[in-house]
C-alpha cells in the first residue's frame, strides 16, 4: 500500500471518528427543561458574588429566595432589599431582573417575609404577515409574588414555608392558541445554626435545606399540555471562622437539583408517532408531584446522568468590622446539562441604615452570555432607620 493511500485512509478514519464523537456529544447534551426559567436566576449581589450559594449562609434580607427558614436568626428586627440585575447584556441591552424582598421578626422566635420578582425580556418586534402590516412591539415579562412564615423551634433549628404566585406573559395575541400562564407554588425549608470549637476558635456552623416551587404546572394555551415550573432542591453548608475581633471568614457550599422529569429523547428506530405518544405519557401526563419523585431516576443514561443534574457552588466571604465585605466563588453545571460554569466576585459596604453590595460573573468561556453579568443590592435596616429618627 502506497504512502499516499495510507494518508487518505487515515484522514477518512479521523473524519469519521470526529463526526462520531461530535454526534455522541450532541446526543449526550440533555438539559432539564422547565418553564418560567427566570425563577432560577439568583437575584441578589451577595449570594451571586459567592458563586450562587445561600442555603446556609448568614441570614440576610434576601433569604426569601435561598432559605426562608433563616429569618428568625436575623439580628435586626426588620429589613427591606432592592436588587437589580441587567441580564444577558452580551446579547441584548434591555433585559432586566428586579427583585424586592423584606421581612419582619415577630417576637424572638418567628418572622414573616415576602418578595416580588419582575423579569423583563425587553422589547420584541413581531410580525403577523409577510407584508409587515401587522408589525407590533411587545414587552414580554415574568413575575412572581410570595409570602413566607418561619419559626424557630429551638435555639439552633428553624422551619420555614412560603406560598408563591407565578405569572408569565410571553404572548402578543390573547387567543385560545396563545395566552399568559400562571401557577401556584410553595417552598419548604429548614435551617440549623450552632457554634463549634475548632482549635481555640468558636466557629459558627450553618446547615440549610430549601425545596422551592412545589406546585402546579403552567399552561400557555394552544393544547392541553402543561409545562413544569422549576421545582428545585437546594442543600447547603457554611462555616464562619472568626480571625480576630474585627475580621471573620465564611466558607460555604451549595448543591441543588431540579426536581423535574427529563424530557424523553427519541430512541434509534422509534417512529415519530410512537415517540410522541411516549412523550405524552411519560412527560406531559405526569403530575408535578409525581414528577418530583420521577426526577430522581429517569435520566436516560442512569445514575451517572442523575449525578450530572446536580449543580454545585463554592463561595467565600471576608468581613471586616461588619462594615466591609469581599466575596468570591465558583458555580459548576455539567456540560451535558447546560454548561454554566463561572467564577464570581463581589464586595459590599455597610452603614447603620443601609448597605450596598455588588456581584460580578466571570464565565470560564468568553462565548458564555452570562460573562460580565453584574448585580446590585441596596438593603435598608429598619432598626437603623428607627434609631436615626430617634436622634
Amino acid at each position: 500500500m502506497s504512502k499516499s493511500v495510507r494518508i487518505v485512509i487515515a484522514l477518512i478514519v479521523a473524519a469519521v471518528s470526529l463526526q462520531t464523537k461530535a454526534q455522541d456529544k450532541q446526543n449526550m447534551f440533555n438539559p432539564v427543561n422547565t418553564s418560567v426559567t427566570s425563577q432560577s436566576i439568583a437575584p441578589d449581589a451577595r449570594a451571586a458574588g459567592m458563586g450562587d450559594v445561600g442555603a446556609a449562609t448568614d441570614p440576610d434580607v434576601n433569604s426569601q429566595y435561598w432559605n426562608p427558614a433563616k429569618y428568625p436568626f436575623c439580628i435586626s428586627r426588620a429589613g427591606v432589599a432592592l436588587n437589580y440585575t441587567p441580564w444577558l447584556r452580551q446579547l441584548v441591552s434591555d433585559m432586566d431582573l428586579v427583585y424586592m424582598a423584606g421581612y419582619y421578626r415577630i417576637g424572638d422566635y418567628s418572622a414573616v417575609s415576602g418578595s416580588l420578582r419582575y423579569f423583563s425580556l425587553g422589547e420584541v418586534q413581531t410580525s403577523s404577515d409577510m407584508e409587515g402590516s401587522g408589525d407590533m412591539t411587545i414587552k414580554p415579562y415574568e413575575m412572581s409574588l410570595d409570602l413566607g412564615y418561619s419559626l424557630m423551634l429551638s435555639e439552633t433549628f428553624s422551619l420555614g414555608a412560603a406560598v408563591r404566585w407565578i405569572y408569565s406573559d410571553l404572548t402578543y395575541d390573547y387567543t385560545e392558541d396563545t395566552s399568559p400562564g400562571s401557577a401556584f407554588a410553595a417552598d419548604i425549608s429548614c435551617y440549623y445554626q450552632n457554634y463549634i470549637n475548632i482549635g481555640q476558635r468558636e466557629c459558627q456552623l450553618g446547615l440549610g435545606l430549601n425545596i422551592s416551587n412545589i406546585g402546579s404546572k403552567i399552561s400557555f394555551g394552544g393544547d392541553d399540555n402543561s409545562e413544569f415550573i422549576p421545582t428545585n432542591m437546594r442543600l447547603g453548608a457554611s462555616l464562619m471562622i472568626p480571625i480576630d475581633e474585627f475580621n471573620r471568614l465564611t466558607i460555604a457550599a451549595d448543591a441543588n437539583k431540579l426536581l423535574v422529569p427529563t424530557y424523553p429523547q427519541q430512541e434509534e428506530g422509534e417512529s415519530t408517532e410512537d415517540y410522541q405518544e411516549r412523550v405524552q405519557k411519560d412527560y406531559y401526563d405526569v403530575s408535578s408531584i409525581s414528577g418530583i419523585f420521577k426526577s430522581f431516576g429517569d435520566a436516560p443514561n442512569g445514575f451517572k446522568e442523575e449525578l450530572q443534574e446536580i449543580q454545585w457552588s463554592l463561595g467565600a466571604e471576608y468581613v471586616y468590622n461588619d462594615k466591609f465585605s469581599l466575596r468570591a466563588g465558583y458555580h459548576h453545571e455539567s456540560e451535558n446539562k447546560g454548561n454554566r460554569k463561572y467564577f464570581t466576585a463581589g464586595a459590599g459596604f455597610r452603614m447603620n441604615v443601609f448597605s450596598l453590595d455588588a456581584g460580578y460573573v466571570m464565565a470560564t468561556a468568553k462565548s458564555n452570555p452570562l460573562d460580565q453579568t453584574l448585580r446590585f443590592t441596596l438593603t435598608f435596616d429598619m432598626d437603623g432607620i428607627k434609631d436615626l429618627f430617634k436622634r
